[in-house]
């Protein structure tokens, strides 16, 4: 039995509603993805601008440590003025989440470390222990972004 004019209509009716619905639903859907990506580079702007106000101060440390610095000045006291300036970049820089690989005397990993150089081992309990860092690696809040470039610690080739 063929459906009735009266049932076509209404059942085309249903689906243009239907239609018209989820064009609605995909236009709201994609309104509110430009809306998140919009609002994600606010937060990463407002977040690169509250770290370059914490480097300013560092930045104006330096300044004022070329402004007063002439052929006169001690070469101690700039050391000491730049080993400060250094302490005071690290700390707003850690307190950001960047953490600093210094991996002398531990076991190399390979996840954490770039070995770049090996040193014969004097003792078999050094083999795999990282002898010296050449560079420091450094993570940020817990992702590394740069591995720490370091000698270590082979007996290959030895005994």
């Amino acid at each position: 039995m063929e459906p009735s004019v009266e049932a076509i209509r209404r059942l085309e009716g249903e689906l243009d509603e239907f239609r018209d619905r989820h064009a609605r639903l995909a236009a709201e859907f994609d309104n509110y993805r430009k809306r998140v990506v919009r609002e994600n580079q606010v937060l990463v702007e407002r977040a690169q601008a509250a770290l370059a106000i914490k480097v300013l101060d560092v930045l104006d440390d330096l300044d004022r440590i070329l402004d007063n610095m002439d052929e006169t000045t001690p070469a101690e006291s700039l050391r000491e003025a730049i080993e400060l300036v250094d302490r005071k970049l690290r700390k707003e820089l850690e307190s950001a989440g960047l953490e600093r690989l210094d991996p002398a005397g531990t076991p190399f990993d390979p996840t954490l470390h770039e070995a770049v150089a090996t040193t014969p081992s004097l003792d078999a309990a050094q083999d795999d222990h990282v002898s010296a860092t050449f560079q420091a690696g450094y993570k940020f809040k817990g992702a590394l972004i740069r591995p720490a470039r370091v000698q270590v610690f082979s007996d290959q080739g030895h005994g």
